[in-house]
């Protein structure tokens, strides 16, 4: 299966949401309603149409209706079946790096029962496709010799990250645990813990299935999904489960791929769960962190332009609702990048065409995620539009300067300056007089507003340094060893560029991990983040207050 059809999900919908909830105030939304939207761009992150995990939701939902679990659990059951894959972009860096196309990976990992032959049969496969067939073949023979321990250490990497991002977006505190167990399977055969029957928690058992049977569902039909579960019985699926779901097929199926599925999910969602104003900026904030986890060149990106745009937007005199519309737009406006491969993001190469037309889709998908929920349709205006220039050479729309108001110029330029201080795998990054003298060229060609810029600008150099956090105790040279270390280099790398032993920088990686309780790439960024470590390491650049 190749990666989704960008060309069946680029409508946006017009739906309004389930029938006879009582309207919000604008710019308020239910955390149901931002975590299915959170949903749709870890659709576009496993290779599957947008909407693919709100179905397998609604099917999860049946079973544990027939199964009659009680609220608590149907609950958690709800969250494991919207946010199963909630961590899968987080090791897309290091998936592409072993197989290629990360998206492509994945969806792949639907077709089969991941285990032995056939698992090892994908992942050989997928090594080395962009080598000539000598040095692919000598890439495979190395990846089998060690793709036990390989494969394992990717998937325990992956199921902290999911830990962590469930957390952040403000899901029960039992939730990590259960996500925890995505790989595991009923045989025992998974990873990363090798659980086994009942030792995996219900909801991720409910979840496995409905969500490998919403693709064979959707793909091939009832009877196609029906000899798929009946196929797993016992290996990777719990043996009642697929009994059950084998023999209601047709009542748990019913109407799922018809229609819009947004309303009902919305519908099943567990309680009443509007979000304060604080509450949403939080989940936004986590959102934003989501999409620059991608890659590791754009850790931090998503807070430092929402930061720097707001204050562009205070300069302007923008009232002040429409500041934090700004704020809210830059921390969501990358979330679309899940529907873009690793293997275009993190190329060296100049890109091809069909890379670019891929690439340039991404901030559609931005704008089709956030404009599903209400509340968010102006912050979605926002986000789809800040790769747009005033000329009509941006993207996705092409849209010119009568088709861009002021918050749009304003996130445009904050986006522009901000991307160009950090590195990107084809380049260096800027200092903050070149990143501002790049504005000024786009302002000088008609590209970016003149005011827009000089705000950013202005609001870039004015800043008040945030209060920043005791620095965990690392030493100097362990802040420049987690600079790269949050960039995505291994100890060779790390030891490479610092002139060091790889012996060294393995100790100094294990060191900054213990001093900062962090136990992969993922979490040490994180944690750089959230304890302003990131103003101070060697080579990233500080955000605006």
């Amino acid at each position: 299966m190749a990666a989704q059809d960008f060309g069946d999900s680029l409508r946006l919908p017009t739906a309004p949401g389930p029938a006879g909830m009582v309207p919000r105030a604008p710019f308020t939304a239910r955390r149901a309603e931002v975590l299915a939207a959170l949903s749709l761009a870890i659709d576009l992150g496993l290779g599957q149409p947008m909407d693919h995990m709100l179905r397998a939701m609604q099917l999860g939902a049946r079973m544990a209706d027939l199964l009659d679990i009680g609220p608590e659990a149907r609950a958690r059951t709800y969250y494991a079946n919207l946010l199963a894959w909630i961590g899968c972009h987080a090791d897309s860096f290091e998936l592409a790096a072993r197989f290629g196309d990360d998206i492509g990976f994945r969806a792949d990992y639907y077709l089969i029962d991941a285990r032995g032959l056939p698992m090892l049969t994908l992942m050989l496969h997928r090594t080395g496709t962009e080598l000539p067939p000598l040095r692919r073949a000598a890439r495979q023979s190395r990846f089998a010799a060690t793709a036990g321990t390989a494969v394992r250490k990717l998937i325990r990497s992956h199921c902290l990250s999911a830990g962590q991002l469930a957390n952040r977006v403000g899901l029960d505190p039992g939730m990590p645990e259960i996500l925890g167990h995505a790989f595991e399977r009923w045989d025992g055969k998974g990873l990363p813990a090798g659980r086994a029957g009942v030792e995996i928690p219900l909801e991720m058992r409910i979840a496995q299935l409905a969500d490998t049977a919403e693709v064979f569902l959707r793909t091939g039909g009832l009877p196609a999904a029906v000899a798929m579960v009946r196929q797993r019985r016992g290996t990777q699926f719990d043996p009642e489960l697929a009994d059950l779901f084998c023999a209601r097929a047709a009542a748990l199926a019913a109407g799922l791929l018809e229609g819009d599925p947004w309303p009902a999910a919305l519908a099943a969602a567990p309680g009443d769960d509007d979000l304060t104003e604080a509450g949403l900026d939080a989940v936004l904030a986590a959102m934003g962190d989501f999409a620059d986890l991608k890659c590791p060149w754009t850790a931090g990106h998503s807070r430092a332009v929402a930061s720097l745009a707001a204050a562009a937007g205070r300069e302007w005199a923008l009232p002040a609702t429409e500041v934090e519309l700004l704020r809210r737009a830059g921390w969501a406006h990358d979330l679309g990048r899940m529907g873009v491969s690793n293997a275009i993001w993190d190329k060296q190469a100049q890109l091809s065409s069909m890379d670019r037309e891929r690439l340039q889709m991404y901030p559609f998908l931005s704008e089709r995620i956030l404009g599903r929920v209400p509340g968010l349709r102006r912050v979605a205006g926002l986000a789809g539009a800040h790769r747009e220039r005033l000329d009509g050479s941006g993207y996705p729309r092409g849209l010119s300067g009568a088709g861009l108001d002021a918050g749009q110029r304003i996130l445009a330029a904050a986006d522009a300056y901000q991307g160009s201080l950090e590195p990107r795998p084809h380049r260096r990054a800027a200092t903050p007089a070149e990143a501002a003298a790049r504005l000024r060229s786009d302002v000088v060609a008609g590209r970016l507003d003149a005011r827009a810029v000089d705000a950013v600008l202005r609001a870039s150099g004015g800043h008040v340094a945030r209060r920043r956090s005791p620095a965990a105790g690392l030493t100097p040279r362990e802040l420049e060893v987690l600079a790269l270390l949050c960039r995505g280099m291994n100890n060779k790398d790390i030891a490479a560029a610092l002139f060091i032993a790889p012996k060294t920088a393995r100790n100094h990686v294990e060191h900054i991990y213990e001093k900062t309780g962090a136990a992969n790439r993922v979490s040490a960024t994180l944690f750089a983040l959230d304890h302003g470590l990131w103003e101070r390491v060697p080579g990233t650049n500080p955000g605006i207050s």
